[in-house]
């Protein structure tokens, strides 16, 4: 008897520790790298175009999905570079270019570098008050190697007060909402964790940064606007974030994270 009782003591043990290995188990072919990366407008801190040096920060961080803030098109302070294009190029990813605005002879907004090819691509016009910068947010629909559909969104929220983020976040919460596809969204939100901004985003949306760690500015980060969020929150378990800070290449830390779709 003695001995069926320990037989059966180590076999619950023997089942409890195989299901705790196979909850911990990764599925590679679910796992998402997501960089976001406001790389203002192309200008180093050098005060050169060196977009090589932007590059490199995206190589070796070696994301599946880039959302890049502060991205011009054929303007005149970048000489009529189409910077996404060009990022695409340097970096081997599949690049897509979001207009907020336009500026200096061409356009400005976000971009986004894929190393996936895009089932689907919509850009959002976001609220913006009077005289203030026009924002947007640039969604994307791309299928991983699981075969599962997931939305990417990378934005920029208004860098001058409250009253204009508010509204975005609000917009953008709603336009989320309606998905009915896991969600990661990336970018400058000009808001710290605090802010009545990410208090409307965190309603259906969680941050991959648990020590919610300062992104700005990059030679010395004392706060935090950068994030990258995902939804539902039962649907992604994330397995690393951690900020990356080049103080050349941008005023900007990028902020990496890597999540498992479940």
């Amino acid at each position: 008897m003695n001995r069926f009782i320990a037989l059966l003591v180590f076999m619950l043990l023997l089942t409890s520790a195989f299901t705790a290995v196979c909850q911990d188990s990764v599925d590679s072919s679910r796992i998402v790298r997501v960089l976001s990366f406001n790389i203002l407008h192309g200008e180093t801190m050098k005060g050169d175009f060196d977009l090589e040096q932007i590059a490199r920060v995206i190589r070796q961080a070696e994301p599946d999905l880039v959302a890049m803030q502060e991205v011009d098109l054929y303007t005149g302070r970048t000489g009529s570079r189409d910077l996404a294009s060009e990022l695409g190029l340097l970096t081997q990813m599949v690049p897509l270019f979001g207009r907020a605005m336009p500026y200096d002879g061409g356009e400005y907004g976000e971009g986004i570098l894929s190393r996936y090819s895009f089932l689907s691509t919509r850009n959002h016009a976001l609220p913006a008050g009077e005289g203030k910068e026009p924002r947007a947010a640039l969604e994307v629909q791309v299928v991983l190697k699981s075969g599962d559909t997931i939305v990417f969104v990378g934005t920029h929220f208004d860098h001058t007060g409250d009253v204009d983020r508010i509204k975005q976040a609000a917009e953008l919460r709603d336009i989320l909402a309606g998905m009915d596809l896991p969600v990661l969204l990336a970018g400058d939100l000009n808001a710290t964790p605090e802010n009545r901004t990410m208090e409307i985003l965190f309603t259906n949306l969680k941050p991959s940064s648990k020590d919610m760690a300062p992104t700005f500015p990059s030679d010395g980060p004392r706060v935090k606007i950068d994030y990258i969020l995902y939804g539902p929150p039962g649907r992604w378990r994330v397995l690393e974030s951690r900020v990356i800070c080049d103080t050349v290449a941008s005023d900007h830390c990028a902020l990496l994270s890597v999540l498992e779709l479940l």
